[in-house]
């Protein structure tokens, strides 16, 4: 008989008026790496915090077995005395603090069980640090550093915790290419001393390199799982199981007609908001044309969102300085609400902090940047608010309970949805679309898609920042490629590779040594 480091047995899990997840078993094999598929609300995320805690025993039916002994957790802590940790989507960091005091949060290194031994907590922080590679001094604010390294600080702290389980949830969206390999050899090396990885992951292709099984899962229940050297595993079986049909074209075509100049940006310069003697965007002229969707590509602190930010209504930066026209004529934005008046907005990557109000439900998300539509003499029609709530989440295929459902509540893709949700709805004529499919899935990116062609050929003109180089291939007519605040390339649809872009950014970065 098989050993198993985890069990799952059928789980199922109510939330008021979704069964989440329905009999759902899972099998973990010491020392393998698992990963777990499914569309945005398929219930991945929900069965592991099943697992690690975050939803107590009592609160589903099924049984958890670690180690071949049922479990009952009551916390994440009685999870974590299993040898289990999870790292979410969004990282559970505190900023201000550095990065030895983050690792050792609620696991503190003292002497006797009272006073904290900082001299023994930071020589165990080096000592991990220099196992998952993070090559920064302990003593700086994790404020100070950039995604990846934090991923690496998260991985940190729950190796401090002596685990048997690493559970990360989405672990490569918010990482440039050079990050994701980093993270992805580094959980291959943790299978190597012992430790299983359970992933949940879009990228198909990182999934695909690493996992030793992989577990589709969906509408709450469990469709197979594939294993490496027994069962074929692409890509296209992958999302078969996932969404329940083929998908033969990733980018659907659009059949847009491109026409004048709409929107120009000139000689755009930036300084950081923290450092004004730092300039963030150097001196940028950009356009895009009617019915033309422009790529921003680039690595990760390019300087794409600031850009972006900068120019919605100077949502970012100090001693901001250029011009910008719209139809010919000039305009000066000095806030969000002058650039959403003249109909540009801006679709945010952070969704957690400035795109979805977490308290507020999915229909007052949807409209809130555009409320006089749904308003007479200022008082808020909720009738017409309820239909264009329920209309967008129709289009889109928000996954919900109802739009009477809070924000908070949703899976982190359908978040992402009900951000894009409001953005369509202010009915801009710019509309700038800052990783517009993060933490989405491949079915769930093809409706995305699908919406930013029909706005395309609606005449409307839009800039899109992604750090998927494929996806910027796939739906731009023409693509920007910025490095360092600057724009180092311009490519047609026709000529642009990843190679080529590649190419612009390591010439810039030679003559800038030069």
């Amino acid at each position: 008989m098989e050993n198993y480091a985890l069990e799952m047995k059928n789980i199922t899990k109510l939330f008021p008026g979704v069964k989440a997840l329905s009999n759902v078993s899972l099998k973990i094999k010491p020392n393998h790496i698992h990963a777990i598929v499914g569309e945005n609300g398929a219930g991945k995320s929900t069965l592991m915090n099943i697992v690690s805690g975050v939803y107590p025993y009592g609160t589903y039916e099924g049984d958890i077995i670690v180690d071949g002994e049922i479990c009952k957790f009551k916390d994440i802590r009685e999870s974590e005395s299993k040898g289990i940790a999870i790292i979410h989507q969004e990282l559970a960091l505190i900023p201000t603090l550095s990065i030895f005091e983050n690792m050792f949060i609620c696991n503190e290194q003292t002497d006797n069980g009272f006073s904290i031994n900082w001299n023994k907590t930071k020589s165990k922080a080096l000592e991990i640090c220099k196992k998952v590679g993070l090559n920064v001094n302990i003593e700086t604010r994790v404020m100070d550093i950039g995604m990846g390294k934090q991923q690496l600080v998260e991985i940190s702290k729950a190796l401090s915790k002596d685990i048997k389980i690493l559970i990360l949830d989405e672990p490569t969206a918010a990482l440039n290419d050079e990050e994701s390999d980093h993270l992805l050899n580094l959980i291959l090396d943790l299978k190597k001393h012992g430790i299983a990885s359970i992933i949940i992951s879009h990228k198909l292709q990182e999934v695909i390199k690493v996992a030793d099984e992989i577990t589709v899962i969906r509408d709450g229940a469990t469709i197979e799982t594939l294993v490496k050297g027994q069962d074929e595993i692409t890509e296209a079986r992958i999302i078969k199981g996932m969404v329940g049909r083929e998908i033969t074209d990733r980018f659907p075509k659009r059949q847009n007609q491109i026409g004048d100049i709409r929107f120009e940006i000139e000689n755009w310069n930036v300084f950081d908001p923290t450092d004004e003697s730092r300039q963030v965007i150097n001196d940028i002229s950009m356009n895009v044309r009617k019915g033309e969707v422009v790529g921003i590509a680039g690595l990760m602190g390019a300087g794409r969102t600031e850009l972006a930010m900068s120019v919605f209504g100077k949502a970012y930066g100090k001693k901001i300085s250029g011009s910008l026209k719209k139809d010919g004529r000039k305009i000066e934005l000095h806030n969000v609400s002058e650039a959403i008046k003249n109909r540009i907005a801006y679709s945010t990557e952070d969704r957690k902090n400035a795109g979805v109000i977490f308290t507020f439900d999915i229909k007052r998300n949807v409209t809130i940047a555009a409320l006089s539509k749904i308003a007479n003499s200022q008082v808020i029609d909720e009738n017409k608010e309820i239909q264009v709530g329920e209309e967008y989440r129709k289009k889109l295929r928000i996954k919900s309970s109802s739009i009477l459902q809070n924000a908070g509540n949703l899976s982190g893709g359908n978040q992402q949805k009900v951000v894009f949700s409001k953005c369509i709805f202010a009915d801009p004529d710019i509309l700038f679309l800052d990783e517009p499919t993060r933490g989405i899935d491949v079915g769930a990116k093809y409706e995305i898609y699908s919406i930013i062609n029909e706005l395309a050929e609606e005449g409307k003109s839009i800039v899109m920042i992604s750090s998927e180089l494929p996806e910027i291939l796939g739906m731009c007519d023409r693509i920007y490629v910025m490095n360092e605040g600057r724009i180092v390339g311009e490519l047609s649809n026709h000529e642009a590779s990843q190679e080529k872009i590649m190419q612009c950014i390591m010439q810039s970065n030679e003559e800038a040594v030069k």
